[in-house]
């Protein structure tokens, strides 16, 4: 019962890593106290200890998910990503079955199975992961060399090390207090069996700081509108021409200050995602009011919206209109959200729930990434980059942008259907996050808030309230160079996977877990009823 409070106790330390609380030294405690509780339980306890504590950080981390939607959605997913810290558990479990933390084995089990859940089912759902916590963090800065995977197995190598040196002090304690065997003066822990890991943990903790964020480059100016919408919940857009007229009033009141000279003239302006559901393309009303809005601005203007297309299904797109020559190209949504854009398995699911026939058409994938051309008054470049709401927490979505030849990333999203949740917060540090791994300028917009603009070292500025109209405006540095992470892709999570692959291999033919974590010592944390799992 002690190994299941504990991590119960860590779940809910992870909580506090993470937007609002934003105390990213949690991280590293909290995976501290999962590494000693998985330690040496088998399998079997192993994969129950994770599921509690995943439960315990997953369902109030995700809480948003069910804010108007009700609970059930909420705690199935919840559950659902929670079972893959269950499968970490068994693993690490096994792994350390002789009693000893394995600091490598337990890095490599949680990079395993973060990219497990990263991918599946129905392309996985990467929300919180550790390294989302850490824009702020020194660990955050790691992001640069490695990507997402290498933070978090950086992180989870720092917290193993901290619980091998807590578990090698407490088995010298109990040397000495003749509570444990050996107890003679020459079979005593020495201190460096306990300083030695610690100081591993404090280096790795320390060791992003000597990752450069360069932020350097050629600027342009950004015009990011957060129209605001009636009101909050589902039905958000059920006016969905005030939502479209809130962007065009607020991005004309910001076309006034240009005109009188109290701000720059942008080069670009962003709209959010489902700025006109009112599909602009088919809509002459909605279509006028944008080439309006682009005449008046002289600008070109990105638009989120939503397009009848292909028959019988929807498009979550963004579309590119400039002067004198309206819609010039569009990206349409990579990954749509299951049961929320579309309906995987629909038959099957009809079994359980009905309310799945409340999402009545299907949206489409896109095809390819979307990176949007335009030219300054300057004749500088501009290529952005674009990813839609959710799609921003997906490596490969951003990493392809980036690959494309985005020099700036433009993230619209549309936080409405989440209220007044840390749902907003999360998302803006992912951007922040992503910034850092391409070394590129986001200009991040919602249609509620929260928006900023933010420089390439992860830097979020303006940042905006909620359910709020405003502007984000500002230069932002446009860069092409490109960061180690970028260049290795998904090549930490495939040696990750390889390196796991080998240890389990090699604990099945010794008939143990291979050794990793230094000379084995009594876990005098062991409930009784766990001997018989070590």
């Amino acid at each position: 019962m002690r190994r299941l409070l504990l991590s119960l106790i860590a779940g809910g330390l992870l909580c506090l890593a993470f937007p609002t609380f934003d105390v990213w030294v949690a991280a590293p405690l909290a995976l501290a106290l999962w590494a000693w509780a998985w330690t040496g339980v088998g399998p079997r306890r192993g994969f129950l200890s994770g599921l509690v504590g995943g439960l315990a950080f997953f369902v109030p981390s995700l809480s948003w998910s069910g804010i108007y939607v009700g609970s059930l959605p909420w705690l199935a997913l919840a559950t659902l990503e929670a079972l893959f810290l269950g499968l970490a558990g068994a693993l690490y479990g096994w792994l350390s079955r002789r009693g000893s933390v394995r600091p490598l084995a337990f890095a490599l089990v949680w990079v395993v199975a973060e990219g497990f859940r990263a991918r599946a089912p129905y392309g996985g759902f990467p929300w919180l992961k550790l390294a989302f916590g850490q824009a702020d963090s020194p660990f955050g800065r790691l992001v640069a060399l490695g990507g997402a995977p290498f933070v978090g197995f950086v992180l989870t190598l720092s917290g193993a090390l901290l619980a091998l040196g807590a578990q090698h002090a407490v088995a010298a304690v109990a040397v000495r207090r003749g509570t444990a065997p050996g107890g003679s003066p020459a079979s005593r822990m020495p201190s460096r069996r306990v300083a030695l890991p610690v100081a591993g943990a404090l280096v790795l903790g320390l060791a992003g700081l000597a990752v450069p964020l360069p932020t350097d480059g050629p600027t342009a100016q950004f015009l990011g509108v957060q129209g605001n919408v009636p009101h909050p919940g589902l039905d958000f857009n059920s006016e969905r021409r005030a939502v479209l007229d809130n962007h065009v009033a607020a991005t004309l009141k910001a076309q006034t200050d240009v005109d009188a000279g109290r701000a720059p003239a942008p080069d670009l302006v962003v709209w959010p995602e489902n700025a006109s559901d009112i599909d602009p393309l088919r809509n002459a009303d909605a279509k006028a009011e944008i080439l309006a809005t682009v005449q008046a601005l002289q600008r070109p203007l990105i638009v989120g919206g939503l397009l009848e297309e292909p028959v019988g299904f929807v498009s979550n797109v963004s579309l590119l209109f400039e002067p004198g020559k309206g819609n010039t190209d569009r990206y349409v949504k990579r990954h749509p959200v299951p049961f929320a854009e579309y309906i995987p398995d629909r038959a099957f699911w009809r079994n359980f729930s009905a309310e799945v026939d409340l999402v009545r058409r299907d949206f489409v994938p896109g095809p390819r990434p979307g990176v949007f051309t335009v030219t300054t008054a300057s004749g500088q470049q501009v290529r952005a980059g674009l990813a839609i709401c959710f799609e921003v927490a997906y490596d490969d979505i951003m990493r392809d942008a980036v690959q494309t030849g985005a020099n700036v990333l433009v993230v619209q999203t549309n936080n409405a259907t989440f209220g007044y949740t840390a749902e907003s917060p999360q998302q803006l540090a992912i951007s922040r996050l992503r910034a850092m791994e391409f070394g590129r300028s986001v200009v991040h917009v919602s249609t509620v808030g929260q928006s900023a603009l933010i420089t390439p070292d992860g830097t979020a500025h303006q940042v905006t309230s909620l359910f709020t109209q405003a502007v984000v405006r500002g230069a932002l540095p446009l860069r092409d160079a490109t960061t180690l992470a970028t260049r290795v892709g998904e090549a930490p999570e495939w040696v990750a996977a390889a390196a796991l692959l080998t240890m389990l291999a090699l604990g099945l033919r010794g008939g143990r877990g291979a050794r990793g974590g230094g000379p084995e010592v009594p876990d005098t944390t062991k409930d009784e009823d766990d001997d018989d799992a070590a």
